[in-house]
């Protein structure tokens, strides 16, 4: 996606970019996965992270602690805090922002190329670690 600086909606579209602080998206979930995560328990090393709920809710695991954020619920997960985040109602869409910096990014691109598979690795190579 290119790198912009002003949208009139941003569904679809992505706030910042590699040359940026932070990176800001709104992504959907439409509750009709069989995963309970939609990312699971992970940690960045260097980097934080956070999302606003606009609808549905989440479920996060921040550490040892599981909670769900409803609509306007905001969330952080700091830097080298374990962390999981999934839709908190199965069969109900959730749709919220992703403030994340521009190496969260590149991670998450990385591991929805076709043929990702060593997904370790590919969180290793973002200064990051998947737990699971």
């Amino acid at each position: 996606m290119p790198d912009e600086t002003a949208f009139s909606s941003l569904g679809g579209a992505q706030l910042g970019g590699a040359d940026s602080d932070f990176v800001i998206v709104e992504w959907t979930d439409s509750g009709d996965s069989e995963w309970d995560w939609i990312a699971p328990l992970h940690v960045h090393h260097a980097d934080d992270e956070a999302w606003y709920v606009l609808e549905g809710a989440l479920r996060f695991r921040l550490g040892e602690d599981v909670f769900e954020a409803g609509v306007g619920g905001a969330v952080l997960a700091p830097r080298g805090t374990p962390h999981a985040y999934g839709n908190a109602r199965r069969g109900e869409p959730a749709r919220y922002l992703l403030v994340m910096t521009p190496k969260i990014r590149a991670l998450v691109e990385a591991l929805h190329r076709p043929g990702a598979e060593d997904y370790r690795a590919i969180f290793r190579a973002h200064d990051s670690e998947l737990l699971g």
